[in-house]
């Protein structure tokens, strides 16, 4: 079991920037390809950003694409995604989540733990 702890939400301006961790704990997630999601109210879940096992290969959807950045540190289990020029519409829960595949995964039904979610509010 991976449990995941997401933290780093908020208010924020349009124009700003945020920057989420997810802390994993339990089986060593160092093998794990990771992802953040979010969900805006009355919405489905949006694939955000993945990373692979490494660190060293990263996707993410033209939404947020220069924009965003995923980056991991397996030393300290974290993963982090840095958000700079956040729209309103970027306004959603985010949602850290662990795939026992160690290549990048860009659906939800690959990945296999998720986090609770963090908050993240962009106001115009």
């Amino acid at each position: 079991q991976v449990q995941l702890i997401e933290s780093g939400g908020g208010l924020v301006q349009a124009g700003g920037s945020l920057r989420l961790s997810c802390a994993a704990s339990g089986r060593t997630s160092r093998n794990y390809a990771m992802g953040w999601f979010r969900q805006a109210p009355g919405k489905e879940r949006e694939f955000v950003a993945t990373i692979d096992w490494s660190g060293g290969y990263t996707y993410y959807p033209d939404s947020v694409k220069g924009r965003f950045t995923i980056s991991r540190d397996n030393a300290k289990n974290t993963v982090y995604l840095q958000m700079n020029s956040l729209k309103p519409e970027d306004t959603a829960v985010y949602y850290c989540a662990a795939s026992r595949s160690t290549s990048r995964q860009t659906m939800a039904a690959r990945y296999d733990y998720w986090g609770q979610g963090t908050q993240v509010t962009v106001s115009s």
